[in-house]
């Protein structure tokens, strides 16, 4: 049974009106909201088709929030799952669309795209601007980079497709449709040449998602909101059907989804939101935003609490987690300071008898390295440690937090080199990039074969089975170069005239060389002739002959499907494509859930003896014995200082601008009639950058349960160790030298 802390029992005491909870990490805020849940479901007469309605973020907590309310009902003898919905804001968006399509304008049959499809529809729509107005880099590139067709073609068409993504989103959260960009385009005096090239993407996008009849995740909250303007009965008929809503994660919670549950709640009606501030990592360049939950709890006629008590760590690690609060208020960047990036209250320990008591504190578990490592230095020197902590404490649990999937997937070979045990929280596990990537190169080289450097990279892939025998290893690489060097590659593939392979290897009865080159031939002969096969089809067969491991197989079949539904979805799609899709998801460049990663469901209680190699981001709700914070530099941790770089400003655009920002700030002055000044948004993204940063590291260091060790590198753009690190190690050597003092006096 939840037995509950003081603080949390001020939760639970609530029985009607608005609440605002501001809840510490670790504090067991997700616990106490389905306890309420419980036991507004126990004293709670709810009429026929009435519920309790429980909102959260991602689709892994309704599954959480359901078994917790559920164990908890049991006990009163109440049904499970009766009396209550959970639900994430989208899919409640989507009950609510769903209920009144035609009130939304949309046909009873609508579909929703996925964020796969959804970004292959921009992605279209923006290589069809960019097919029309073959000049529209030249305001925005670099001069070294203006005339390279490299750069006016691959790089300005990912640059706009990730602006534009973010102007669309900024675009529907205001409600303005594309009619109505053009309407305020119309009249504008001043010239916003980027607000004109997204306002024509966001208008192709639009067409395409109506051609299918479709709405993206988006679309649903914006429609949402309009069938509950537009139907008052309907509105009405869900505020009494929903008497309670409680929801979770409130930090996370954008504008448009905060005026959806306040209709949904009503002028009097019951509304609890708990979530921390302090925990919001989400929104630079969303439409969510902590101020909204800090506004809430601040209001007239909302009651507001706090979970600050968490047994999740020692009191070392809460004092400096606190610190961070104290040094991001006094924050030496006035903008930053501004924007109170961090706010309180502290963590505080749990009280005396708790049942989830901190650990024995310790301050020496908790290290802050001040030499400046390169990237691989860094690496090693982790690795090293965890093997120690790993021989030390067997049944412990360990994590490497980073902040880029890239640096996840480079720690990982260092895992696998010193040969210890290791988890992936990462976009992809390294056994699915390895099956993905084996077949991306064999994609590309049948896109393109006539490249003999293809062609070697598909003959490793060939004998990646000999990939732990250090003789094979050593005949591969040889072979591999060789095979670079192939003037013509149909003397080898093909051969008519002259046969590449009897003139370079010997032909001596038992050469297993000239056997196994023989046989290759005959494979990538097949694959080319089997190129012309629908993509799944030509997967399969590729996948039949290179793969032995069942779970390589499985992974290939659904590899295999998922590229059937991209050229379902786009029947224009060719090989190159197909390898470029195949080479993101490999290098970890891109989230892809079809490949089993359970976003979400990682336990790491389940991978004791091991570590975990996660992002931040991932890292979210999750806890460890023990945590490593790596990378922790001006790169990846900016304040907006004068060397600090960015990485939302591309080196190949002019005069460091940030093009999202920049087209948010003149989407914003076409609704304001405020002047636009180029060059002030791109700024200004800095220190919302800077600030988010912030509170990712807040997110990392409040992971750790019993030690935390914290380091930086010069790596990747990064010349010095992160200023709020810098302050934290500054802090910490202090306390220590207090503590050194005070030592011979107890």
């Amino acid at each position: 049974m939840f037995k509950p802390r003081p603080k949390q029992a001020e939760v639970l005491a609530y029985r009607r009106g608005y609440m605002g909870v501001a809840a510490a990490p670790g504090s067991g805020k997700t616990a106490t909201l389905s306890y309420l849940a419980a036991q507004l479901l126990a004293e709670t007469e709810l009429q026929d088709g009435q519920e309790i309605l429980i909102v959260t973020l991602v689709n892994s907590a309704v599954t959480n929030f359901t078994r917790q309310v559920n164990e908890y009902i049991k006990s009163d003898g109440l049904l499970p799952g009766y009396g209550y919905r959970v639900r994430t804001l989208h899919g409640l968006a989507n009950d609510i669309v769903r209920g009144r399509p035609t009130a939304a304008g949309l046909d009873d049959q609508f579909i929703i795209v996925d964020e796969r499809e959804s970004n292959g529809i921009l992605a279209d729509a923006v290589e069809a601007w960019v097919r029309r107005d073959a000049e529209s880099p030249d305001e925005y590139l670099a001069p070294d980079y203006a005339r390279k067709g490299y750069y006016r073609t691959q790089k300005w068409t990912e640059a706009l497709t990730e602006t534009a993504r973010n102007f669309i989103k900024q675009a529907k959260d205001d409600l303005l449709t594309p009619a109505d960009l053009r309407d305020l385009l119309a009249g504008c005096q001043g010239e916003l040449p980027l607000a004109e090239i997204c306002a024509e993407i966001y208008a192709d996008y639009d067409r395409a998602l109506a051609y299918r009849g479709a709405v993206d995740f988006q679309d649903l909250i914006r429609l949402a909101l309009k069938a509950l303007r537009e139907e008052p009965d309907y509105l009405a008929s869900l505020q009494r059907k929903w008497v309670f809503i409680l929801e979770d994660e409130a930090q996370d919670s954008s504008r448009l989804q905060e005026e959806i549950l306040r209709a949904l709640a009503g002028e009097g009606g019951n509304w609890a939101r708990v979530g921390d501030p302090n925990q919001a990592i989400f929104e630079t360049f969303t439409t969510a935003d902590p101020k909204y939950l800090r506004a809430f709890i601040a209001s007239d006629g909302v009651d507001g609490r706090e979970l600050p008590n968490s047994g999740r760590s020692t009191r070392s690690i809460q004092t400096l987690a606190n610190h961070l609060i104290d040094w991001s208020l006094a924050h030496p960047q006035r903008a930053i300071r501004e924007r109170a990036p961090l706010s309180r209250p502290y963590i505080q320990p749990t009280p005396p008898g708790d049942p989830q008591p901190n650990p024995p504190d310790n301050p020496e578990a908790v290290v802050l390295v001040a030499e400046a490592y390169s990237a691989t230095k860094e690496a090693m020197m982790v690795v090293e440690s965890c093997k120690r902590w790993l021989a030390e404490n067997p049944g412990g649990t360990a994590a490497i937090l980073v902040a880029r999937n890239t640096r996840g997937s480079e720690i990982v070979k260092f895992l696998r080199q010193a040969g210890l045990p290791y988890v992936e929280n990462l976009n992809s596990s390294s056994s699915t990039r390895a099956v993905v990537g084996a077949l991306a190169r064999l994609l590309a080289y049948l896109a393109d074969p006539k490249s003999a450097a293809k062609l070697a990279e598909v003959y490793r892939v060939w004998r990646r089975d000999e990939r732990d025998d250090p003789a094979a290893v050593a005949e591969i690489k040889s072979m591999a170069e060789a095979l670079k060097r192939v003037r013509q590659v149909e003397d080898l593939v093909a051969p008519r005239f002259s046969d590449w392979l009897d003139d370079a290897i010997t032909q001596a009865e038992g050469d297993e060389r000239y056997d196994g080159l023989r046989h290759f031939r005959g494979r990538v002969g097949a694959w080319l002739r089997a190129a012309e096969m629908p993509i799944d089809q030509l997967i399969l067969t590729i996948a039949g002959d290179i793969f032995r491991d069942v779970g390589d197989i499985a992974t290939a079949h659904i590899v295999a499907l998922y590229l059937a539904r991209l050229a379902d979805t786009h029947p224009l799609t060719r090989l190159p494509e197909f390898a470029a899709e195949l080479f993101d998801i490999a290098d970890n460049r891109r989230r892809f859930v079809g490949l089993g990663d359970d976003e979400g469901q990682f336990d790491p209680d389940a991978h004791k003896g091991m570590v975990t190699v996660t992002t931040l981001h991932k890292a979210k709700g999750l806890e460890w014995d023990r945590v490593y914070l790596i990378s922790i530099n001006n790169y990846d941790f900016p304040s907006a200082d004068a060397n600090d770089s960015f990485i939302g400003e591309k080196w190949f655009i002019r005069d460091e601008l940030n093009l999202s920002a920049e087209a948010l700030a003149q989407l914003a002055a076409l609704g304001s009639g405020r002047p636009y000044q180029e060059g002030a948004a791109s700024l200004d993204a800095r220190i919302d950058y800077a600030a988010e940063r912030l509170r990712l590291l807040y997110v990392g260091i409040t992971r750790a349960r019993k030690a935390l060790t914290i380091t930086w590198n010069t790596g990747r753009g990064a010349s010095t160790e992160a200023t709020p690190l810098v302050a934290l190690r500054t802090f910490w050597e202090e306390e220590r030298r207090k503590e050194a003092v005070n030592e011979p006096q107890r």
